[in-house]
């Protein structure tokens, strides 16, 4: 045996098979390392560089100023800020609004002069030197025409920070239980501040912002129950809207777009410019609908992302308000709120405060909570069940059964009868059966128990619920419907009052694309044709252009027969209604017929079908009832079925009937 040699102290000379073990090693490593990057998993919302000035504008938004100041900046390029006003806590909205005016006035005045005959004082200096090699005179002169002014945000943003722990571990778990990104938690800081009150002028409402036509695809939206106002019931419904969003439009970028501008106007876009790509989205599409909250809502959304991930770097210390915690019980038959009250001694306020959801027309007692409502309850000594509750809102004392292993405050265990008076809603008595206690968390309803005919004859008050329910009857509901299609409002908020009242903090959104999920775009091509879409028919057109079948039979060259086929083109005849009109009309349909469905149904998740040898649109939407050809071409917009052949993946939409509950 060759003894080994020493190269300095406490080193061993390598041996031939060592240095090939050791170069071999180094290689592996070297491969790893270089395809580490191919491996890692992309993030979900990118930041391009060429978005990055968008982004720490953002940033100074929501923490540097306040709703008592704001920026007057160029609305294209938004590192372009001229000044920053400060208001007077007591200055008037109309004294604002006269402020910001004779601040746009004299940057107007700057920019021209600096255009024209170069700068001629400081201001105009240090104007001209924020535009740079950009600053060209035509640029410069076309800025006159782009000065907006964007107010702070930063003490909503804050308040918002604390008021997000009330439900951030509810968001979390809805969001992780659908697979989502747990990023999209922050999305409410753009759109209400956390505010689960908000509710703007043109009817977008609660903690997400949904509009109503929206909203009624996932939760019950009417003049008793308003579920966008309940924190947890519309976090739901968000998860499942951002789901399809990203199903739709395939990546994050644009379904977060899509939120604010509609999943039509996001699809045109993407056709338009042909890149999904959302720098040159938001660079260089144009649409009369594509305002500047639209282009600016994904760099506000990650603006708000760095924010959360660093709040004490901006802020200092926060402190996110306690969780909130609360037991549910299934409401087993209408009741007046009056007598909720006096079953549960419990305080109007203190139920108002759990139960959002519920309208005005309840607690002032002129409607009942429908039976079926989840209703939130004090966590406390009280446990209640359906039955309980029953039993209490008619003065009867039924015996009902402990849960097992339990003792009440009387000492009788599980399998002990008690009388239900004995344990009171005060009571220091255990969990009864079915009582549930909420950290947040959603629960399906329990089952409801039995109750005896005389008692559901004699509880509540008013009328039953139509199944109607989708009918407007509140001033807020008339407000926003007249809204519905009508152009953003130029004006910007000035202060926090305007601002909650518009909302979300970006300003004006073009009504018609945030009130819907609709991805079908139902617009009128340049050469007058347009793509049938579900439900639609040569009368229907006809109907809309003030002009006969027959025509239109023969501009197509269409036999007597000949239907229209759903996602062909059709060309048609504008010589009696403009383009614009027939899309109005057109739209107008559409939103009837979700109306009119979505009164009575709810989207509850989604499935895949995989299409077999034979089937057909009409085979498929057989074997699911209650599902409209419409809503499945939603889910499927780009699926030909007209021509679908075996293989072909078509998501369909749970549907649940809801006609008769209270969700």
């Amino acid at each position: 045996m060759i003894p080994t040699s020493h190269v300095g102290p406490g080193r061993v000379k390598a041996t031939p098979g060592r240095r090939r073990a050791a170069l071999a090693l180094t290689l592996l490593c070297a491969l790893i390392t270089s395809f580490r990057p191919a491996f890692a998993k992309p993030d979900p919302f990118p930041r391009p560089p060429e978005l990055e000035r968008d982004v720490q504008f953002w940033v100074r938004v929501y923490t540097q100023i306040d709703t008592n100041s704001g920026f007057v900046h160029d609305e294209n390029n938004l590192s372009i800020v001229y000044d920053t006003l400060h208001f007077s806590p007591n200055t008037s909205p109309r004294e604002r609004e006269r402020e910001v005016d004779a601040a746009r006035d004299r940057i107007v005045a700057s920019l021209k002069r600096i255009a024209t005959v170069g700068p001629q004082n400081p201001e105009d200096q240090r104007i001209r030197k924020l535009w740079g090699d950009e600053g060209t005179p035509i640029r410069l002169l076309e800025a006159t025409d782009h000065i907006r002014f964007q107010l702070g945000q930063s003490d909503r943003f804050r308040d918002g920070l604390e008021r997000s722990g009330k439900w951030e571990a509810h968001i979390a778990e809805t969001l992780a239980n659908l697979g989502l990104p747990p990023e999209l938690a922050v999305l409410p800081h753009v759109e209400s501040s956390f505010n689960p009150a908000a509710y703007s002028k043109v009817g977008a409402a609660g903690l997400w912002q949904f509009m109503r036509s929206t909203g009624r695809r996932y939760m019950r939206i009417d003049s008793t129950i308003d579920y966008r106002l309940d924190p947890f019931r519309s976090t739901e419904g968000a998860a499942q809207l951002l789901e399809y969003n990203y199903r739709l439009l395939g990546t994050w970028p644009l379904a977060i777009t899509a939120w604010n501008h509609g999943a039509a106007g996001v699809r045109r876009a993407v056709e338009t410019l042909g890149t999904d790509n959302i720098a040159p989205i938001l660079r260089h599409y144009t649409s009369p609908s594509f305002g500047f909250a639209s282009r600016n809502f994904y760099v506000s959304f990650l603006a708000a992302l760095e924010i959360d991930r660093n709040p004490e770097k901006y802020f200092g210390h926060i402190r996110r308000d306690p969780e909130v915690r609360f037991q549910e019980v299934t409401l087993p038959l209408r009741a007046s709120m009056q007598s909720l009250e006096r079953a549960l001694d419990i305080d109007a306020d203190t139920l108002r405060a759990l139960n959002p959801a519920l309208r005005p027309v309840c607690w002032r007692g002129r409607r009942p909570v429908p039976k079926g409502y989840l209703l939130r309850l004090p966590v406390g000594d009280a446990h209640w069940t359906p039955a309980l509750l029953a039993a209490r809102l008619n003065g009867g004392t039924p015996r009902i059964l402990l849960a097992k292993a339990s003792v009440s405050s009387r000492g009788a265990t599980a399998k002990e009868e008690v009388p239900a008076a004995s344990v009171g809603p005060l009571a220091n008595s255990t969990p009864l059966a079915g009582a549930q206690e909420s950290h947040g968390a959603s629960h399906e309803p329990a089952a409801q128990e039995a109750v005896p005919a005389p008692a559901l004859a004699q509880t509540g008050s008013g009328e039953p619920l139509s199944p109607e329910t989708a009918r407007i009857e509140s001033d807020e509901d008339t407000v926003a419907i007249a809204a519905i299609g009508a152009p953003a409002a130029k004006a910007q908020p000035v202060s926090a009052a305007q601002a909650e009242e518009l909302g979300p903090a970006l300003g004006p959104t073009a009504v018609e694309a945030a009130g819907t999920a609709d991805p079908i775009d139902y617009s009128v091509s340049k050469n007058q044709t347009i793509v049938v879409a579900a439900s639609e028919t040569l009368g229907h057109y006809a109907d809309w252009l003030h002009v006969s079948a027959t025509r239109l039979r023969t501009l197509n060259h269409f036999r007597r027969r000949n239907g229209v086929v759903m996602g062909r083109h059709i060309k048609l005849d504008f010589h009696r209604v403009s383009p614009e009109v027939f899309e109005a009309k057109r739209r107008e349909y559409h939103r009837s017929l979700e109306a009119s469905y979505f009164a009575q149904h709810r989207i509850t998740g989604t499935e895949v079908y995989i299409a077999r040898r034979g089937d057909s649109l009409w085979t498929v939407t057989q074997r699911y009832d209650q599902l409209p050809i419409w809503l499945l071409e939603q889910y499927n917009p780009d699926v030909d079925f007209a021509d679908m052949r075996p293989g072909t993946q078509i998501v369909v939409p749970r549907i649940e009937d809801v006609s008769s509950s209270g969700g």
